[in-house]
């Protein structure tokens, strides 16, 4: 189960909508084995696409730096879906890296309706998880 505050779920809700139409895609980073989202991380969608996103590879490079520096690893991978429900495509599951990370995917299809679903990602084989949204 994915424990995550509201303040860090409106956060990657208000990137996605800011990127949109384009995929938003970021993380957040935790101590490393604690499993708690702690740092927002908002990153460049490379392909500035509507339906496909790649963290810049300079980009990541510093952050997962900079997480090794402070002890931290990414908790949560997130990006949005903007015409298609929050569920990872085939290519989502085909670069997801991070065995321990909850993927996290956000719909900004419909804007009166938030989407927010999360999912672990382990060769190839795709698992919802429950998610608990907590008051800061």
């Amino acid at each position: 189960m994915l424990t995550i505050s509201a303040g860090l779920q409106a956060k990657i809700f208000a990137h996605a909508r800011a990127d949109h139409p384009d995929e938003a895609c970021g993380i957040i980073a935790g101590r490393v084995g604690s499993d708690r989202p702690e740092r927002f991380i908002s990153m460049l969608n490379a392909e500035r696409s509507p339906t496909f996103y790649r963290f810049d590879s300079l980009e990541q490079l510093k952050v997962w730096r900079e997480m090794d520096e402070r002890n931290e690893e990414p908790v949560v991978i997130y990006h949005s879906h903007t015409a298609t429900e929050a569920f990872p495509s085939r290519t989502d599951i085909s670069y997801a890296m991070e065995p321990d990370a909850h993927y996290v995917l956000v719909s900004t299809r419909d804007p009166g309706h938030d989407e927010f679903r999360s999912f672990r990602i382990v060769d190839g084989q795709v698992t919802e998880e429950e998610v608990a949204v907590v008051p800061e």
